[in-house]
C-alpha cells in the first residue's frame, strides 16, 4: 500500500525539532541563556536585594543607616589607631583607610557571600524554576547597595579633609563597574564549586581574612615603596590581586594620580575569571540543584 506524503505533512515534519537542535545540559547556549534570563528578571532580584537589607535591620530605629554608622566608627577607629602607630598625617591617612575599607567591604562581601550564594538559596533553587544567575545578580546588587550607603562616609571625609578631586574622580565609575563585574564571576565560580565541596566556604573565609592584612588598607604601600630600606621587599605586595582592585577605585576617589599598571592587572584577571566562570557554568549548571 502506497503512502502519500502531502505538502502539509512535509511542513509539519520540518517544524518538528530534531534531537540535534536541542541544546544539551552542557552547552554554551544554555550558559549564556541563564545569564540573559537572570538579567531580564532584574525587577525581581532588585526587589529581593533591597528586602535583604530591610530584613537585616527590621524593627531597628535607624534601619539601614546602621550600615553607614558602623562603617564610619570602624574607619575612624582604625584610621586614628594605625595613623598613630605609623606616624601618619591624619588628614590624609584617615580618608585613605576609610576608602580602603569601603572598597574592601564590597570585595570581601562578594567573595564570602558568593561562595555560599547557591547554598543559601537552596529552597529557591530546588522549587523555583529560575536561572542560577538570578541569585548572583541579587548578591551583587545587595553589595552595591551596601557600598552606596557607605559612600556617605567618603562624602563627609572629603568635606572635613578636602582632597584635590578633579576629572579623574569620574574614573571611579568605570572602576566600580569593573569591581561589580568581578563580583559576578567570583560568585558564579566559587558558588558552584562550593555546592559540590562544602569545605570551600570556610577555606575562602580564612584566606579572605589573611588577604585583608596583606592588602594596603590600614597601611600605606606607597610609603613602604618610598623607603629604600624595604622598597624591594615591599613590591612583593603587588603579587596580591586585591591590591590592584582596591587601588583602581581608591586613586580616583582620593584624587591621586591614576596608575595604569593596576588597570592592566585587573583587566587580565577579569577576562580570565569570566572565562573560568563561564566554563564552570556551562559544565555544572544543571548539577547545582542536585548538589545543594
Amino acid at each position: 500500500m502506497a503512502v502519500t506524503v502531502t505538502a502539509d505533512d512535509e511542513r509539519a515534519e520540518g517544524a518538528r525539532p530534531l534531537a540535534d537542535d536541542v541544546p544539551g545540559p552542557r552547552s554554551w547556549q544554555r550558559a549564556f541563556g541563564d545569564l540573559r534570563q537572570g538579567w531580564r528578571q532584574r525587577s525581581l532580584w532588585g526587589y529581593l536585594g533591597w528586602q535583604d537589607i530591610k530584613q537585616r535591620y527590621r524593627r531597628s530605629v535607624l534601619g539601614p543607616l546602621w550600615i553607614t554608622i558602623s562603617m564610619a566608627v570602624i574607619a575612624t577607629a582604625m584610621g586614628i589607631l594605625y595613623g598613630a602607630l605609623f606616624q601618619e598625617d591624619l588628614a590624609t591617612f584617615l580618608p585613605y583607610v576609610a576608602v580602603g575599607l569601603l572598597i574592601w567591604n564590597f570585595i570581601s562581601g562578594c567573595i564570602l557571600e558568593g561562595s555560599e550564594v547557591f547554598i543559601a538559596n537552596e529552597g529557591l533553587i530546588r522549587f523555583l524554576p529560575a536561572p542560577l544567575s538570578l541569585h548572583v545578580y541579587r548578591l551583587v546588587w545587595r553589595q552595591t547597595l551596601f557600598f552606596l550607603h557607605n559612600l556617605a562616609v567618603w562624602v563627609i571625609l572629603m568635606i572635613i579633609f578636602p582632597h584635590p578631586l578633579g576629572w579623574q574622580t569620574l574614573i571611579a565609575l568605570p572602576a566600580f563597574a569593573v569591581l561589580v563585574a568581578n563580583g559576578g564571576w567570583i560568585a558564579i565560580l566559587t558558588g558552584i564549586i562550593a555546592t559540590r565541596f562544602r569545605d570551600i566556604p570556610p577555606i575562602i573565609a580564612s584566606v579572605t581574612q589573611l588577604v585583608f592584612f596583606m592588602t594596603p588598607i590600614v597601611w600605606s604601600y606607597e610609603r613602604l615603596v618610598a623607603n629604600p630600606a624595604v622598597a624591594e621587599r615591599a613590591r612583593i605586595a603587588e603579587l596580591n590581586p586585591a591590591l590592584h582592585f582596591v587601588e583602581i577605585l581608591r586613586e580616583p576617589m582620593l584624587g591621586d594620580p591614576i596608575v595604569l599598571r593596576h588597570w592592566y592587572v585587573v583587566g587580565v584577571i577579569t577576562v580570565v575569571g569570566w572565562v573560568a566562570a563561564l566554563v564552570c557554568l556551562r559544565n555544572y549548571r544543571a548539577r547545582v540543584a542536585y548538589w545543594v
